[in-house]
């Protein structure tokens, strides 16, 4: 039998047991590696796609404001699609002076539109049926009535008709279609009220 001097250079080799699970160990990390680098380019590629399905096809956006209550409150996130046939009743999202403004389609190119001192509005000689709105009022309006929408635009108005600053006054007037960023569709803040609009 031999015996093995513990300071010798073979006594210091690892064993087969100690081999295998320093192996084991390498191909671990190796494994844990690719499985992170795949798990992180899975995620940048999925929240890339989420941005510009976002920008492009379904904007997301925060109302600010009290002009479109009582439909819409401040701090809601509401999503909307990316369209250009607008019809009555429709909210648009548009930019207007560097900023985004959400208001009710009240009529469309070639429709006239006539609002009474009380605040009934009428397009083409209808009253218009407003159950979105709580309170008449015939607000900030500065325009010649009956007043024809022109080519290429919306009349636009919000709910909150007293305090809302729209197509009734001529700073802000019809909105030309390439300024519309699209209808409002659903809301997704807060929970409680998440839904279609």
């Amino acid at each position: 039998m031999r015996t093995v001097d513990m300071d010798s250079p073979i006594a210091s080799l690892p064993t087969a047991e100690q081999l295998e699970s320093e192996l084991k160990q390498i191909r671990y990390r190796k494994n844990f590696g690719r499985i992170m680098r795949s798990t992180i380019s899975s995620l940048l590629v999925v929240a890339a796609i989420a941005v510009l399905v976002s920008m492009l096809f379904l904007p997301v956006l925060r109302v600010t404001g009290t002009s479109m209550t009582p439909t819409m409150q401040n701090d809601e996130l509401i999503i909307c699609s990316k369209r250009s046939n607008f019809k009555q009743g429709d909210i648009v999202a548009f930019y207007y002076n560097n900023r985004i403004l959400l208001k009710r389609v009240i009529g469309v190119a070639g429709d006239y539109i006539d609002i009474k001192e009380d605040g009934t509005v009428y397009v083409n000689g209808d009253k218009l049926d407003e159950p979105y709105v709580s309170e008449l009022a015939f607000g900030e309006c500065d325009i010649e009535l009956p007043y024809q929408v022109p080519d290429n635009r919306i009349f636009v108005m919000g709910d909150h008709r007293s305090v809302s600053v729209d197509s009734r006054s001529t700073t802000v007037g019809c909105i030309a279609d390439e300024y519309v960023i699209g209808k409002v569709i659903f809301r997704i803040w807060p929970f409680e009220s998440i839904g279609t609009v």
